[in-house]
C-alpha cells in the first residue's frame, strides 16, 4: 500500500503532500506519520520552511476518518502521535514557517490542519466546513483557535451550524492570505516559501515563539517577557551573528547573508 504522505525536499523547503484517496482523511497511523514528518522538519537545521498540501484537486483533507470511526477503528481520543492530530497543531517548539497550500475542500480536521499553518494560500474552488456538529462530536482545535483568527460570531456560526464557507468569504474574514487559480497554487506556494527560506531564520523563530507564548497576555507583561529575554528564541536572536549581520549589510549596501547563528 502506498504511503499516505509524500515528501519532497527542495533546498531549504520541505513539501508535504497528504495523499490518501479519496478524501485525504486522516486516520491514526497517518496522523502519526505526519507528526514524525513535521518533527523531522522542525529538528533539521537545513530546512527552513514547509508547505503542506493535499493530493488531487477535490480535497485538501476531509479531516478525521469517519469511516474508521463508524467501523470502530478510530476514536476521538486516540493517540495521534507527536504533534497531535495531523502532526502540526500540538507540535511543541515548531518555530519555522509553515504554508498551507489548499488544493481543495478543507473539512473538519482538514480545516483545523490548515489553521495550524502560519499562512494559507487557497485555490479558487476551495471551500471550508466544520461539520463535527452533525457527527455528534467536537471540533476541538477549531473551537479553541477559530475565534482567535476571525470574529467570534462568525466562528460560532461555523461551529454551531456546520455550514459551508467559500474561499471568498474566508478571504474576506482574513482566514486566507491569497486566492489563486488552481493551476498556479503550488507555484505561488513555492514562490512564497523561497522568499521565507531566504529570510532570517532566527527572527522567524522569535516571531513564532513570541506570538505563541504571549497570546492573551497584557501588552506590558508580554513586552517585559521579550525585553528581559525570557524566551529562548529571543535570547538566541539577540546574541547571534545574524543580529549583527542585518545592520552591517545595510551599512555596506548589500543583501544580508543569514546563517541562523
Amino acid at each position: 500500500m502506498p504511503s499516505p504522505i509524500r515528501t519532497h525536499r527542495n533546498g531549504r523547503i520541505l513539501e508535504v503532500t497528504l495523499d490518501r484517496p479519496k478524501a485525504n482523511a486522516i486516520d491514526t497511523p497517518t496522523s502519526r506519520l505526519m507528526g514524525e514528518t513535521f518533527r523531522s522538519f522542525r529538528d533539521d537545521p537545513d530546512l527552513r520552511v514547509a508547505i503542506i498540501t493535499g493530493g488531487g484537486e477535490k480535497f485538501f483533507s476531509a479531516g478525521w476518518d469517519l469511516k474508521g470511526a463508524a467501523a470502530g477503528t478510530e476514536t476521538p481520543d486516540a493517540d495521534y502521535g507527536v504533534g497531535g492530530f495531523g502532526g502540526l497543531q500540538e507540535l511543541i517548539g515548531l518555530n519555522k514557517p509553515v504554508i498551507a497550500a489548499l488544493n481543495g475542500m478543507a473539512v473538519g480536521g482538514g480545516f483545523e490542519l490548515a489553521l495550524s499553518a502560519d499562512m494559507i494560500i487557497a485555490a479558487e474552488h476551495v471551500t471550508f466546513a466544520l461539520p463535527e456538529i452533525k457527527a455528534g462530536t467536537l471540533a476541538d482545535a477549531a473551537t479553541i483557535r477559530l475565534a482567535r483568527r476571525i470574529p467570534y460570531h462568525v466562528s460560532m456560526d461555523l461551529l454551531l451550524t456546520g455550514r459551508w464557507m467559500d474561499v471568498a468569504e474566508a478571504h474576506r474574514w482574513g482566514l486566507v492570505n491569497e486566492i489563486v487559480p488552481a493551476a498556479n497554487l503550488m507555484a505561488r506556494a513555492r514562490e512564497l516559501a523561497t522568499l521565507l527560506a531566504n529570510g532570517p531564520p532566527l527572527v522567524f523563530a522569535a516571531i513564532k515563539e513570541v506570538m505563541r507564548e504571549t497570546e492573551g497576555m497584557p501588552f506590558l507583561q508580554a513586552m517585559a517577557m521579550v525585553n528581559r529575554r525570557k524566551l529562548p528564541t529571543v535570547d538566541a536572536l539577540y546574541t547571534s551573528d545574524d543580529q549583527k549581520e542585518g545592520p552591517r549589510a545595510f551599512a555596506e549596501k548589500r543583501a544580508p547573508v543569514w546563517t541562523g547563528k
